[in-house]
């Protein structure tokens, strides 16, 4: 590893699972040392602005820590494999292969793929799922303005945790999908009982044939109404769809479509297959550098 050169406290913004700049999910990634304190942090993450910022408070030990405008995190999946994408472009030397991000979570494998010296994808490990309760498909259809028969009713509604909870709930089609828009009074009463605080909606109807769900994800509660891409959901997701057998088959390699309703088109790669009953999860995708500059 390698000082950074850049006088002053740089910055970096990277669009995550973005097929080209200007989509994905956006985020900054400070290099900050262990110079602010959290309010400090949190502040700055205001100022931001961005669904998610990481401060990395130690480059040698890759220690990060990520906040949205409200609240700190301890896990989210695109800040964790931008932070990742800026750390082995900025400060690794040479071609690396493997990482490990620590942050408040615990310890998160990173791995990076390339097409010759050019890196290419970022992908990251998941922790082992936590399969959490059920809901009734009238309660969700309500938070989400939907009518219960939109629900493909096939497969149940779930709370799933690869780190950050999350209620996965199987719709129909892109036409049910698009209709989503959540009933704040309701999603308030449900998450105030709820461990998880965020939803994902998903439909095997895609904008692109080349992908395989289109998902939708909406987590107000830490001042994200709606976000473009999320690799800590999709995770979820990838774990809800073996344990239910939604592809049919115990190994799944999809490619998953975010944002194209926000005008933020998001592709996530996702990889989940269980053996001897543990779960092995990992969610990827590209990540492009759009700005740096340095934070006064």
């Amino acid at each position: 590893m390698v000082e950074s050169k850049i006088e002053g406290v740089p910055f970096f913004i990277v669009d995550v699972f973005a097929e080209r700049k200007y989509s994905g999910n956006q985020l900054a990634v400070v290099i900050s040392g262990d110079i602010f304190t959290s309010e400090e942090m949190q502040r700055i993450a205001k100022e931001m602005n961005y669904s998610e910022t990481t401060f990395v408070t130690s480059v040698e030990n890759a220690t990060v820590r990520i906040f949205t405008p409200e609240v700190e995190l301890p896990f989210a999946g695109h800040p964790t494999i931008g932070t990742a994408f800026v750390m082995q472009q900025e400060f690794m030397k040479g071609k690396i292969t493997t990482m490990t991000l620590s942050l408040k979570i615990g310890e998160i494998p990173i791995l990076f793929k390339y097409k010759g010296d050019h890196l290419t994808e970022t992908w990251m490990e998941h922790k082992d799922p936590i399969f959490g309760g059920y809901f009734a498909p009238d309660l969700i259809a309500d938070v989400l303005n939907i009518d219960e028969s939109d629900i493909d009713k096939r497969f149940k509604i779930q709370e799933v945790s690869t780190g950050i909870p999350t209620i996965i709930v199987p719709l129909k089609s892109l036409d049910e999908l698009k209709q989503v828009k959540i009933n704040k009074v309701k999603y308030d009463a449900l998450i105030h009982n709820t461990q998880a605080k965020t939803i994902l909606v998903f439909c095997p109807e895609t904008y692109d044939k080349a992908n395989d769900l289109n998902v939708r994800f909406f987590a107000d509660y830490y001042g994200v109404p709606e976000d473009p891409a999320t690799g800590s959901a999709n995770g979820c997701l990838a774990a809800y769809l073996v344990k239910h057998d939604y592809f049919g088959k115990s190994r799944i390699e999809i490619r998953v479509e975010q944002g194209f309703e926000i005008g933020r088109e998001s592709i996530l790669l996702l990889k989940a297959e269980t053996k001897g009953g543990k779960y092995f999860v990992t969610v990827g995708g590209k990540v492009i550098l759009v700005a740096k500059g340095v934070l006064y």
